[in-house]
């Protein structure tokens, strides 16, 4: 079969995305495809780029899919079109094609502005100049962003997750003036000024000022304004990357890019333009969305498709600076004769207008700010009849699934994938039951994420019902379960199963009600009947490993202890013999113990003043800490003084999935508190509160909760969070999920710990406390007590006598067990020798 060169220029989230629909349209893979990409890292997200500074990673970033089919060429750039000969050139060779498509995307505008070249000038558009930004970052205090859009506000943010006291300066008079309308820009000062950024509206920068070391020290306004600046980001606009076209003669649109028509085509049959490069009957589109379909169109053509661009949904929705923003369609108000229905809440801060047909009968754009929970809703219903009366539509109280019954089947759920109503719900009778699946057949929901909640309400219209039972026992949930014992005071899982279940338990449902009577304060783990129903490394306070022995991990409080203890440690591992190990949450494990040594090892410890680190139990872990401002030229605040007490408070607390945090003492983030499920930062004036984050499968950055706390209102907000985690959330279910899977995410989250629209603050924070006032350590409860002590054999019959299946050998100094090992000799490596 005869193949046709296929070279695409320009490896961005548009080029990426073309890529992928082509290899999927192109089954007899006529095309051979090679891309020339100007940077050295593959497609990755950048409308999540801001992620970036919040501790998310440049992999988790990644966009790119590997084939085999495509010879990527990652750090060569192209530098020439030869039409006549079909050739793109690059700084190593030449490339043929028989169709080339231009991806190039824009650059960043930046204003001739004196002293924009100073060192300490930065552009928002690529990971490399984020890592510049933030290295130059580095011992700096002040930072402005010259621009106040969409992007602008994005970089003013990363300044602030960087510590930097933040400005931003926009010509316009107003934020986000693209999108957003007088009134509604004036609220989003309003929020983004009470987060400490400074605003300077309708003036232009005329100058950059450099300081006694040549670097930028701050900005010239035109209203004699001086602001203070030890690095600036330029966010003033873009402009298509058109270069490549111009010189091969190439057609532009009147305001640059490669002027296409319709089909993505320009004159010249062979070459294609698509993205932010191209402008579509002379009008170039910055979003992604277009892109994406535009993207779609050329893969279509390519395979000897009809498709044709329909135009560019421009709509938008984000959080920026923790407030939710969002305009579609005709924001405006441009179209003749069209009329504006506004909604305006001073108490709750929240602004929206509706633009709607001189007849009041079609909805043609819109503005939301503060609460953007009806936008689903509303941006698919842009050029169809109202789904609803306006002020239900624009109340908050009202949005929640209003007008959903009223959408056509033709209307766009998700514009960045051009997913429909229908094309949901065909995916929802072929089997899909939940977001995730809706995601895998439709792709809606995977880029901007802002119509998951549209997704949410399809499901729960076409009938579609999850059960929420525990396990065949049980049919409640594990949160209706944990309510049930709480308010009928139920103290044994015997009573609970009789009286709101059937049989005898399971393995899913019996560790589930242990974990809840603990967290209820039902008495020690291993008294009675709860000793039954424990998981297997409770069974023993100690972690089971794999050759039938035990670990031993001693409570060491946000990773600080004294020498006198270190040597304690290092006596019980040489005496028990067992093998020690520093672990990644700042203590120390001890590995081999028999269960008969478990409370020798114990009495040890415990008489130097350790206790139970719990790292056998579904309870807090650690609370990592850097050593802070104690030490750390660079530290704000005493993390380690803060990860101490808080390891304190809430240790032993028994929740549905193990718990960690850690406290970084500023931003320079040593501790890692975003990968954790609970995180705080030190800022100058307080600590900043990160939630829902975790390793593991999943790996999840936690979301920024709060900022600039004092440490009472921190505790206060932690003791809220981590008691209703333990009262709602499902089995096993991490804090990361319990927030995903949480109707209203991170702002119900916020609802109810901090403003109270529950009323459930006064119990939660009196559950804490009840937990705090009641700790034991539970190794200490075992040594005092005989009838626990004597669980701690290896044989019922024969108590004194170890378990001869346990045995060990040596390797590099140390313990390790007698078993089949794949070590590094054995992979042929050398051996390490200590």
């Amino acid at each position: 079969m005869n193949t046709d060169r296929l070279v695409v220029v320009g490896n961005g989230m548009v080029g990426q995305r073309f890529v992928d629909a082509l290899r999927a349209r192109d089954t007899d893979r006529r095309w051979q495809v090679t891309v020339l990409a100007e940077e050295t890292r593959p497609a990755y997200d950048r409308v999540r780029l801001s992620a970036f500074f919040d501790g998310v990673s440049a992999d988790e970033l990644n966009l790119h899919t590997p084939d085999d089919g495509v010879d990527l060429r990652l750090g060569e750039p192209a530098t020439s079109i030869d039409r006549a000969r079909r050739v793109v050139g690059t700084a190593t060779g030449e490339h043929p094609y028989d169709a080339l498509v231009l991806a190039t995307g824009s650059s960043a505008f930046v204003p001739p502005i004196a002293g924009a070249d100073l060192p300490g000038v930065f552009v928002y558009r690529t990971l490399d100049d984020l890592e510049a930004l933030r290295e130059h970052a580095r011992g700096r205090r002040t930072g402005a962003v010259i621009g106040g859009g969409l992007l602008g506000l994005e970089a003013a943010n990363a300044l602030r997750l960087l510590g930097l006291t933040t400005s931003v300066v926009e010509f316009a008079p107003r934020l986000m003036p693209a999108q957003v309308d007088l009134a509604g820009g004036a609220l989003l000062r309003r929020y983004v000024e009470e987060l400490g950024v400074t605003c300077h509206l309708g003036v232009a920068t005329t100058a950059l000022r450099p300081g006694p070391d040549g670097t930028v020290a701050g900005l010239e306004l035109a209203d004699g304004t001086v602001v203070e600046a030890e690095l600036v980001v330029v966010a003033a606009g873009i402009r298509p990357r058109d270069e490549l076209a111009r010189a091969a003669d190439l057609p532009l649109g009147p305001r640059g890019g490669v002027l296409v028509d319709a089909t993505c085509g320009t004159p010249d049959e062979r070459i294609w333009a698509l993205g932010e490069c191209a402008a579509v009957d002379g009008v170039c589109h910055g979003l992604v969305a277009p892109g994406y379909a535009m993207a779609e169109v050329v893969a279509d053509r390519l395979v000897g498709g009809a498709a044709t661009f329909a135009g560019a949904d421009t709509a938008t929705k984000l959080k920026l600076l923790g407030v939710d923003v969002a305009s579609f369609g005709d924001a405006h108000g441009t179209t003749p004769g069209c009329l504006d229905v506004t909604y305006v809440d001073p108490a709750t801060r929240v602004y929206a207008k509706l633009v709607l047909s001189d007849d009041a009968s079609t909805l043609l754009g819109g503005v939301l700010v503060g609460d953007a929970s009806a936008y689903p809703t509303l941006r698919a219903s842009v050029g169809g009849p109202l789904p609803g009366p306006p002020l239900a539509l624009l109340a908050p109280a009202g949005a929640e699934g209003t007008g959903l019954a009223a959408l056509p089947g033709t209307a766009q759920v998700c514009s960045c994938n051009a997913v429909t109503r229908d094309d949901v719900e065909a995916a929802i009778a072929q089997g899909a039951a939940d977001v995730p699946a809706l995601k895998a057949c439709t792709r809606a929901g995977t880029s901007c994420g802002s119509c998951v909640p549209m997704l949410k309400q399809l499901l729960d219209a076409a009938g579609v019902r999850q059960s929420t039972a525990l396990c065949e026992h049980f049919d409640a949930s594990r949160r209706e379960l944990f309510e049930i014992v709480r308010v009928r005071g139920i103290r044994t899982f015997s009573q609970l199963v009789a009286e709101h279940g059937r049989g005898r338990g399971c393995d899913i449902c019996k560790p589930v009600v242990a974990s809840i009577l603990a967290s209820l304060g039902g008495g020690h783990v291993l008294d009675g009947e709860q000793a039954s129903l424990q998981d297997t490394n409770d069974h023993f306070l100690a972690n089971l490993q794999r050759d039938g022995s035990y670990s031993v991990v001693p409570r060491i409080p946000g990773g600080e202890i004294t020498p006198e203890k270190l040597i304690v440690i290092g006596e019980v591992a040489r005496d028990f013999q067992l093998y020690t190990k520093i672990t990644g949450g700042q203590r120390i494990d001890l590995f081999g113990a028999r269960v008969e040594q478990l409370p020798q090892i114990w009495r040890r410890l415990v008489d130097a003043g350790f206790e139970s680190g719990h790292a056998y139990g579904k309870a807090l872990r650690t609370v990592k800490s850097c050593v802070g401002e104690t030490w750390c030229r660079y530290g704000v605040q005493d993390s380690v003084g803060l990860a101490v007490a808080l390891e304190l408070r809430y240790r032993g607390l028994r929740a549905p999935h193990k718990l960690k945090s850690a406290v970084s003492g500023c931003a320079r983030e040593c501790a890692e508190a975003r990968s954790k499920d609970f995180g705080i930062i030190a800022t100058e004036t307080g600590w900043n509160l990160y939630v829902g984050g975790n390793g593991g499968f999943r790996p999840r950055h936690a979301d920024l909760f709060a900022t600039d706390l004092s440490t009472e209102a921190l505790i206060s907000l932690v003791d809220r969070f981590l008691m209703y985690y333990v009262r709602t959330a499902d089995r096993l279910q991490r804090t990361a999920a319990w927030i995903e899977t949480m109707d209203g995410g991170l702002d119900h989250l916020r609802a109810v710990i901090v403003d109270d629209s529950l009323g459930l603050c006064a119990e939660l924070d009196a559950a804490m406390n009840r937990h705090v006032t009641s700790y034991s350590d539970e190794w200490r409860d075992v040594l005092e007590d005989r009838d626990r002590l004597r669980r701690f054999t290896s044989f019922v019959n024969a108590p004194d006598v170890p378990d001869p299946s346990i045995t060990f050998t040596e390797e590099r100094g140390q313990p390790v067990p007698a078993v089949a090992r794949t070590t590094p000799v054995a992979l042929g490596m050398p051996e390490v020798r200590r």
